[in-house]
Formats: structure tokens, C-alpha cells, sequence
């Protein structure tokens, strides 16, 4: 699966969640690759495919497109793990992480 392929993956899965889901542009998405609605309540999703672990990167880049989309929650889903440095950051920002872990609950949760 390359990096659309589970971008559309997180998407579908948050729609199996109940949320209105939709992916944004591939290039120059500010951060964000999918917003997820539900209860007048948006969530900024950036989800990494990724062979390694997550870094600070992607907790940076989902901070900045929250105030560009102006979303209420970010969020960072991954199919690995994050750097120590990555959830310190995402801690202090209040952006929730999904590793792979969570990501493979989320799923069986739906089944």
C-alpha cells in the first residue's frame, strides 16, 4: 500500500466509524491528508505509511494545518510506531497518535 492507497484507507476506516470522511488534495494539502466529521466536530488526520518510525515531521505538519483547515483535533495515524521525540511533541500540542497497535484495535473493533 503506498501513501494515497492509506490515506484512502484512513479514510474509509473513519467512515466505518460513523464520520464523513474525505481525503484531501495529494499535493499541497497543508498538513492534512483527511478531515473526518461527525457531531459538528472535525478532525485533521495525517496518516503515514511508513517503513520506519514516525518523527516530529508529521506531528509539525498536522499542527499547521489545524488552524489552516480550522479543525478542532488532530490527529496521526500511522501502520508503524512514533519516535520518542514524536509523542513528546504530540503531547504537548494535544494531537492524539495512532500507531500501528491502535490502528489494528480500530480495525477489529469494527468487525
Amino acid at each position: 500500500m503506498d501513501g494515497i492507497e492509506f490515506e484512502h484507507f484512513v479514510a474509509d476506516l473513519f467512515n466505518k466509524m460513523g464520520y464523513t470522511a474525505t481525503v484531501t488534495k495529494a499535493s499541497g494539502d497543508q498538513g492534512i491528508d483527511v478531515i473526518a466529521e461527525k457531531e459538528d466536530r472535525k478532525l485533521g488526520i495525517q496518516a503515514k505509511c511508513y517503513s520506519s518510525a514516525v518523527t516530529n515531521k508529521a506531528i509539525q505538519e498536522v499542527v499547521a494545518g489545524l488552524s489552516h483547515y480550522k479543525l478542532d483535533k488532530g490527529i496521526v495515524v500511522t501502520n508503524n510506531y512514533f519516535t520518542d521525540s514524536a509523542r513528546e511533541l504530540a503531547m504537548s500540542n494535544n494531537i492524539i497518535l495512532w500507531d500501528r497497535t491502535m490502528l489494528k484495535e480500530k480495525i477489529a473493533g469494527l468487525f
